[in-house]
């Protein structure tokens, strides 16, 4: 009997060691892992390269020579991917957020912001990648009331003009970069904040030749 009862008390001495080793405050919070996220960068390299092939399709189109507006859509909508390309200076003198369309989720989120779908097809709600003619300026419901027509210049985005894509600004559209956030996202249009439109509005106006904008990943 009493080696019964040593022994019933160094088990019960070894599962109270036990429960005290697991043993975890009921408000401890569980361990998760830390995930950073790194900002995504545009690559000059890249850019430089769409810039050469740009300024060549340009110069046969009888196209402005000086610059023009680089959209580069495989960067996350939360860093600045609109570029206005200097041919001159061989180099990015803008940069600004962009936002694309929504598709089939919500409009006015940031849902597809690191994976934006495209598409040309009319109610699609998607933005479309390609080269555009930016054409005239016109009045805007948005933004600060200004927009200019796009003309879909390739077979992924000849659509533009009547699925009503315009280039404008948008007061959701921030100046900064927001990433790991991402831009709000309408309807397929290609939009900027209101400050970033009231600098490239003035240049777009005084240019005597078209500006060639192109979307691409």
């Amino acid at each position: 009997m009493k080696n019964s009862l040593i022994i019933i008390t160094i088990i019960t001495s070894l599962a109270l060691v036990g429960l005290s080793k697991n043993y975890k405050p009921f408000n401890e919070k569980p361990e998760r892992e830390s995930k950073v996220l790194s900002k995504p960068r545009v690559s000059i390299e890249k850019t430089r390269g769409k810039a050469k092939e740009a300024y060549t399709y340009c110069k046969s189109r009888n196209f402005n020579t000086n610059y023009c507006i680089l959209i580069d859509m495989s960067l996350h909508s939360g860093v600045k991917r609109l570029f206005v390309w200097d041919f001159v200076k061989d180099t990015i003198t803008k940069s600004f957020l962009v936002g694309h369309g929504c598709g089939d989720k919500q409009w006015g989120v940031d849902s597809t912001k690191d994976k934006p779908v495209f598409s040309n097809i009319d109610g699609s709600h998607c933005t479309s990648l390609g080269k555009y003619k930016i054409g005239s300026r016109g009045y805007s419901d948005w933004g600060i009331k200004v927009k200019y027509l796009l003309l879909g210049l390739e077979q992924s985005n000849n659509n533009a003009l009547s699925r009503i894509i315009v280039f404008h600004s948008w007061e959701m559209v921030k100046d900064e970069e927001v990433f790991p956030e991402g831009t709000p996202e309408g309807w397929g249009c290609p939009v900027i904040s209101n400050n970033s439109m009231r600098i490239i509005d003035p240049m777009l106006r005084s240019s005597l030749k078209p500006v060639l904008m192109w979307m691409y990943q």
